[in-house]
């Protein structure tokens, strides 16, 4: 199978027995390897030869009073904060535990870190994937990405693609190029195709790229994709297996559990669950809803067991996409907390 998500750390990795990423040495190199971290021709000399032991010996103890005589105060922050990152990789063991305990203890880490080990733990999980599809639309769990309504479908593209990328060109009367004037960036050539089921082996071509966009219609292959990849980060994140399936609208007078895969969706399924009304400006920026079924009731909560939870992934008031996957792993109604 071709490689993809090169850049993810993904290599650096071990698998252990129970097919989870084993932290390495090497793993932990490549953060100090970080511009943030890696001396410059301006360093002073303790910041170099802390760096250099560090390559070393990547799980060594580093004190206080190491860190004090460095002469740059953002080094030192930036030492504290990978420092901090580090030892929580080193407790956990494996970088699937760090990211899912992350979440239950308090964040203390920055939000890149958080994405970055969403990136390496599913491209673990689709290590065997040979669907394109579920790849695209798998890194929405860590890249955000731009919305826009177009005729009626919601599109997606890398934000910090359009955000580079934009520069004088000729696809402003197109789909995406209209799409781009939305993210109020010049519009460029960005050759941004947008990714389906018919040209879908083109990603592996331009896997690290992120430089396609996605439609999230309903009833598209897209959307199907992304509900398997949804049910492959909770099987090997909780161990418990599911079913979702897209939704046009949640119909359910026993309507007893939802979460939003994003914050604005979180708030959203509150005040239609309470009964509010939901202006249209925010209900157009709702870009899928779905159904979750638990394969063995007893994996829930006695008093929701066989129930289902119903999902919604939506775009923010600037329309930008934010998934925060983690919700999955922390708000869904299990028996015990894996």
């Amino acid at each position: 199978m071709p490689d993809f998500w090169r850049h993810s750390g993904f290599h650096l990795l071990a698998r252990d027995s129970a097919g989870r990423l084993a932290v390495t040495d090497d793993f932990l190199r490549a953060y100090y390897l970080r511009p943030e971290i890696h001396p410059v021709e301006e360093s002073c000399d303790a910041e170099r030869a802390l760096h250099a032991e560090l390559m070393d010996a990547p799980r060594r103890e580093v004190s206080e009073e190491e860190l004090d005589v460095l002469r740059d105060t953002d080094v030192r922050d930036n030492y504290r904060i990978l420092l901090r990152f580090r030892q929580r990789l080193l407790n956990a063991g494996t970088v699937e535990r760090c990211y899912v305990d992350l979440f239950r203890s308090g964040v203390d880490v920055p939000p890149l870190f958080v994405d970055q080990m969403a990136n390496v733990i599913l491209r673990n999980i689709l290590a065997d994937c040979e669907d394109a599809l579920c790849l695209r639309t798998g890194e929405l769990f860590f890249r955000e990405q731009k919305f826009a309504l177009l005729d009626g479908h919601p599109l997606l593209a890398d934000l910090e693609t359009i955000e580079l990328r934009s520069a004088g060109g000729a696809i402003g009367g197109t789909a995406l190029g209209r799409m781009i004037a939305e993210a109020q960036a010049p519009i460029g050539t960005l050759n941004l195709d947008v990714l389906d089921r018919n040209n879908a082996a083109s990603y592996w071509e331009r896997e690290s790229r992120y430089d396609t966009a996605i439609s999230l219609a309903y009833g598209s292959a897209n959307l199907d994709a992304f509900c398997r990849v949804i049910e492959a980060w909770v099987a090997h994140l909780l161990g418990v297996r599911s079913t979702v399936t897209p939704m046009p609208r949640i119909d359910d007078k026993r309507w007893a559990w939802h979460l939003g895969l994003d914050a604005e969706s979180s708030v959203l399924l509150d005040e239609i669950w309470n009964g509010q009304d939901i202006d249209e400006a925010r209900m157009r920026r709702v870009l899928a809803l779905f159904r979750m079924e638990f394969a063995d009731p007893a994996d829930m909560r006695s008093d929701l067991a066989g129930r289902p939870v119903y999902l919604a992934l939506s775009a923010n008031g600037g329309d930008v996409l934010r998934m925060k996957p983690q919700n999955l792993l922390v708000n869904l109604p299990l028996a015990v907390r894996v």
